[in-house]
């Protein structure tokens, strides 16, 4: 395993931590997935990027990952508490389709997305319509510790009584006082013992599409259940680190760690990770605003406010380009600018499969040259290790990429770095753009073979010297985002940057 001082910041702790594996080199991760009622939008992007980027880098690092994200097919409700209607079922009954139906149709365009975004695949994607029975136990095990209460066929947990050993809000920071004095007289709130309790397992209204059978009768799984359930399933009562989104940062992970410790006696997760939230030119994303985006809709420029499409590698760019933690503003420029950037690194790529190493005795070594490649690996190293900064790491690819334009250009040779440090620099580079940071060329069909025979007919008119074809040839490729580079010894292209 690759020695390494990674270090990630802890939600729980408040702080960065030196990340130590519980059983090592084995890494167990959880990350709530999507509640899959509608199309992946900017904010299902986010955390999937985030995670797949934690992902790779810890296998990167040596680590065996066992990676699971859940499907949520059941149990959130639209409220995001304990009252509502299904999310899923209510979209049924719009829709005139069974919930199940819903949740495959959405499933399948998120995974879809998900592959166009160039995401890994988790280990295990469980569903939460396939984990009732390990559901039904966990309520079972919490009603037995005393910490839950059954009324009228629903289960809640009770939070006053938890609260009396262990701590409900150590997560969020959140005072259980605060919620009790703060909490508003909702509907359905007369059945339980205390505003702040939680729904474990719902009764079912004979009308309600989606229900099981269970000790407290016909009904359903409370949101915050399943995640315990499958992530203690399939990791242990105990793993390493749980993701997702700030906003699961209460109630829903505040309700997984009451669970896991009133069934299981410990933290679901030594660490928690959360992303920031996205905006849309600086207001909060949200279907009632008006700017809520969907990744289809990012991808063919179909919103009104859009300004041209953008592709999918675009947007794991600039996802890419701020700090998971911090907030993430999308607008046409940074979405345009990050375009931009994008294209840089794939030109890169494209000239480090170009690059050859050739030496000559006429050219001695520059050790500074050396020392600033060396310097800007070892930068874009530390700043993944510190809490996965791939937006600093970026930024140190770009230093290599001046050595790559270099050596491109003629303007650095390759003996003045040595076969070792050009080989270092070629596989550094294309590893991390690649591999670690998961981008890759988005290649039309058929566009080499065209652009060559253009590129062919573009040298034949420029050996005849007839200019007029020559511009031609060029406006046309610029119209198609491709810049035509007359060089030395050849004549190649690149993307418009």
């Amino acid at each position: 395993m690759k020695q390494n001082q990674l270090k990630l910041y802890n939600t729980l702790s408040r702080k960065k931590e030196a990340f130590e594996a519980i059983n090592p080199p084995f890494v167990g991760m959880y990350v709530c997935g999507p509640t899959v009622y509608g199309d992946a939008h900017l904010g299902h992007a986010r955390p999937a990027i985030t995670f797949d980027t934690v992902y790779r880098y810890l296998r990167h690092l040596g680590f065996k990952v066992r990676y699971v994200r859940n499907i949520t097919d059941v149990g959130h409700l639209t409220g995001d508490a304990d009252e509502g209607e299904d999310k899923i079922a209510k979209k049924a009954k719009l829709e005139q389709l069974e919930p199940m139906e819903v949740a495959q149709q959405y499933t399948d365009t998120y995974h879809r997305d998900m592959d166009l975004l160039n995401t890994l695949k988790p280990s295990i994607e469980p569903r939460a319509t396939g984990h009732i029975p390990e559901q039904i136990e966990l309520v079972e095990s919490i009603i037995n510790e005393g910490l839950a209460y059954e009324v009228n066929g629903s289960v809640y947990f009770d939070v006053l009584k938890y609260n009396e050993k262990k701590q409900y809000g150590k997560l969020s920071g959140r005072v259980l006082e605060d919620l009790m004095s703060g909490s508003r007289d909702l509907d359905g709130q007369g059945e339980k013992r205390n505003a702040a309790d939680f729904a474990l397992w719902k009764n079912a209204a004979p009308e309600h599409l989606m229900k099981w059978q269970s000790p407290w009768g016909i009904g359903f799984p409370g949101w915050h259940l399943e995640c315990t359930a499958m992530s203690s399933k399939y990791l242990g009562k105990h793993f390493d680190i749980h993701g997702g989104g700030m906003d699961l940062l209460f109630p829903h992970h505040e309700c997984e760690i009451a669970q896991g410790n009133a069934c299981n006696h410990v933290d679901p997760a030594k660490y928690w990770m959360h992303n920031n939230m996205i905006t849309i030119n600086g207001q909060k994303m949200g279907k009632s605003l008006g700017n809520f985006i969907t990744l289809s809709e990012l991808f063919s420029g179909s919103h009104d406010l859009l300004e041209q499409a953008y592709s999918p590698m675009t947007i794991r760019y600039f996802i890419l380009t701020a700090h998971y933690r911090s907030t993430l503003d999308f607008s046409n420029e940074a979405l345009k600018a990050a375009q931009k950037g994008y294209k840089k690194l794939i030109n890169g790529l494209r000239t480090c499969e170009k690059l050859s190493y050739t030496d000559t005795n006429e050219i001695e070594q520059d050790s500074k040259q050396m020392e600033q490649i060396n310097s800007s690996i070892e930068q874009a190293y530390r700043a993944m290790d510190d809490d996965f900064n791939t937006a600093q790491a970026i930024g140190h690819l770009f230093n290599l990429l001046k050595k790559i334009n270099s050596l491109h250009t003629g303007q650095l040779h390759p003996s003045q770095i040595g076969q070792e440090g050009f080989q270092k620099l070629i596989d550094t580079f294309t590893y991390f753009v690649t591999e670690i940071l998961g981008l890759k060329e988005e290649k039309i069909d058929h566009q080499e073979k065209l652009l060559s025979a253009l590129l062919q007919v573009y040298t034949e008119a420029k050996t005849a010297r007839n200019y007029q074809k020559v511009d031609e040839i060029r406006a046309s490729l610029k119209e198609i985002g491709i810049v035509v580079k007359d060089m030395k010894d050849k004549i190649d292209w690149a993307y418009e940057e």
